[in-house]
């Protein structure tokens, strides 16, 4: 049988729950990174979004440092640097400074989509040419300012040079597969959002990775929703506060993270529903039990090396008992 102990991981994208601001969301992105750290989680990720008024995510590289701070062993990083909307030097210095005061302990996860709407995206770029497409130069560009110093050209990250900063492939279409296995590099499939094309992705990532001085087989990591309870029927309960939170993306509107509900029904529309069930459709959910066969399942089909988790529950102690089963699931507990 495939086996299910594997690395597992932490993303977050610091959602702001109701009845708190955003200093307080910021204090409980701490306060679960400092439990899955104790719980022997591998990496803790934050993610990049802006102009959103429900998430405390627009800064990364400020949280990851605060996270940092406030860690002492758990791995942090980018889930991920937006790069159309960051200059490679800039992002090479500022990883490279965190990773000079906090050795091994920082990933650079890289995204080719902005993390936003279109408007908001022009008014962060650096250029207003689409630097979507520079993408794979753009990447390039960072293994070369972590490389070793006879590697760099003129133009240097001071610190940055020889720090060898781990970089990550992210992706939610199939483009990023291809450019992870051309470089070599470990790919992230974005499955807590975008499903879709979760399958061909790993599919081509790994018929087509090519070998490289970072990596000798392909790392496949993908990122699933859970909603690990003490019962399948708490699970249905707390899993309505994810239902409503891509809710909120299905309808563009702005609500924060929201308690769970008795029952969805009347709270969105049958397309609504289907909508955002397929956003959602890659959860583990359920009891200990029902987590230990769905995962099971989920790795005799796609076998990855490692697992990312974001889980959306409203009362941040359940989130964190959500977290600890997972654990104890990967761990044969």
């Amino acid at each position: 049988m495939t086996n299910i102990q594997i690395p597992v991981s932490v993303l977050n994208l610091a959602p702001i729950r109701e009845g708190q601001d955003a200093k307080a969301a910021i204090d409980s992105m701490v306060e679960l990174a400092q439990a899955t750290e104790k719980m022997g989680y591998t990496r803790y990720w934050i993610a990049e979004h802006h102009n959103t008024p429900t998430l405390v995510s627009s800064a990364t590289s400020i949280l990851i440092k605060h996270t940092l701070e406030h860690t002492e062993k758990i791995r942090v990083g980018s889930g991920g640097v937006m790069l159309p909307n960051h200059s490679p030097l800039v992002v090479a210095e500022q990883f490279g400074t965190m990773a000079t005061i906090y050795p091994n302990r920082l990933d650079l996860g890289l995204g080719r989509a902005p993390g936003t709407d279109m408007m908001t995206a022009s008014a962060l770029r650096r250029s207003q040419n689409d630097s979507v497409y520079t993408f794979p130069n753009d990447v390039n560009a960072l293994l070369s300012y972590f490389g070793p110093l006879e590697r760099q050209s003129y133009v240097k990250a001071y610190p940055g040079v020889g720090t060898n900063v781990p970089i990550y492939i992210l992706g939610s279409s199939t483009d990023s597969a291809y450019l992870a296995a051309k470089l070599g590099l470990p790919y992230v499939f974005a499955s807590h959002f975008a499903p879709r094309y979760m399958e061909e992705a790993i599919s081509i990532y790994r018929n087509r990775f090519q070998p490289s001085e970072y990596l000798s087989s392909p790392y496949m990591m993908v990122c699933l929703n859970v909603i690990a309870t003490e019962s399948d029927e708490e699970a249905q309960k707390e899993i309505t506060t994810m239902q409503q939170f891509f809710l909120n993306v299905v309808r563009g509107t702005q609500s924060p993270l929201r308690p769970p509900v008795e029952s969805m029904d009347g709270i969105w529309s049958p397309p609504e529903k289907e909508m955002a069930t397929s956003m959602a459709s890659v959860t583990l959910l359920g009891s200990k039990d029902s987590i230990r066969e769905q995962l099971t399942r989920f790795q005799e089909k796609y076998n990855v090396n490692e697992l990312m988790a974001v889980s959306y529950i409203f009362d941040p102690e359940k989130q964190k008992r959500s977290y600890e089963i997972l654990k104890e699931v990967v761990d044969g507990k």
